[in-house]
């Protein structure tokens, strides 16, 4: 994928990955995950903090972790990493280029990056008719249900705190780069119970970040059929959650996609829709 020659774009891109910070050291928060051990850490943590200290993990920014988006930054507005921010850029730029219909929406935006980057391209590309859609909880993810969906057994997704960003933090990050407007709309809520209604008639791009299989199989049901032809999907999790790999592939076989599906990095996916 080829870099953009728009200097505010690559500026852009590099803020939201913290990139002036590259090979510097950061301090990142205890992450909550279960273990008599991350127990006993988070209870220091707790007692910690009541005198403003906390236990922390030490982590240097490399620069192929920043392109690659491995880890989760305790400053970058966005965990993908430069590759995939690139990959939104060029599935933007060819469906504008090529008059592709539809809006922009990504489900699951963490602290709104990406989304970011998808206002500020529709702005630098002048385009004033299409909506970006930021779709998350905004409370984390949900507790697996395994009943219905196997593949999501075990899965501790909902107990990563540091994944709940709130809505309000997600629109103070819209507004400190200039970009919240009647072109950002939101939608607030799990993705089974928001999808199903929300008021999307067309979409260019489709960015899949829900980690797990009911949330990547919610995204697929509901959205995709309102993939224009000739727009992208991006899958994120592709190469890091298998059941979100299972997902995908469950959905295509169903409905017979054979489009080409092009990896971006060592997680990231996507395919342009054909047919």
């Amino acid at each position: 994928m080829e870099k953009t020659d728009s200097a505010y774009i690559e500026l852009l891109k590099k803020v939201l990955i913290d990139y002036h910070h590259v090979n510097s050291t950061e301090y990142r928060p205890l992450y909550p995950v279960p273990g008599i051990q991350i127990r006993f850490f988070k209870l220091l943590d707790k007692i910690l903090r009541t005198f403003n200290y906390a236990v922390c993990n030490v982590y240097v920014n490399s620069e192929e972790a920043m392109m690659n988006g491995t880890g989760r930054p305790v400053y970058a507005d966005t965990m993908v990493g430069m590759k995939r921010l690139n990959n939104v850029e060029y599935c933007i730029r060819e469906a504008i280029k090529n008059n592709v219909e539809g809006d922009l929406i990504e489900l699951g935006v963490w602290r709104g990056g990406t989304v970011i980057l998808m206002r500020a391209l529709l702005k630098e590309l002048g385009s004033t008719d299409r909506i970006v859609w930021v779709a998350d909880s905004f409370n984390g993810l949900p507790p697996p249900n395994p009943d219905k969906y196997p593949a999501d057994k075990g899965d501790k997704f909902s107990k990563y705190g540091e994944l709940a960003i709130p809505e309000k933090d997600v629109i103070h990050n819209f507004e400190k780069y200039g970009l919240l407007d009647d072109q950002v709309k939101f939608l607030k809520g799990w993705f089974k119970d928001t999808l199903p209604v929300a008021p999307i008639k067309k979409l260019a791009l489709l960015r899949l970040d829900g980690d797990m299989y009911e949330s990547t199989m919610d995204g697929l049901v509901n959205l995709y059929p309102k993939l224009s032809i000739g727009g992208y999907i991006i899958i994120d999790d592709w190469g890091a959650v298998p059941s979100c790999k299972k997902a995908v592939e469950d959905y295509r076989k169903e409905h017979q996609i054979t489009d080409e599906i092009i990896p971006i990095d060592w997680t990231g996916v996507y395919w342009k829709k054909t047919k």
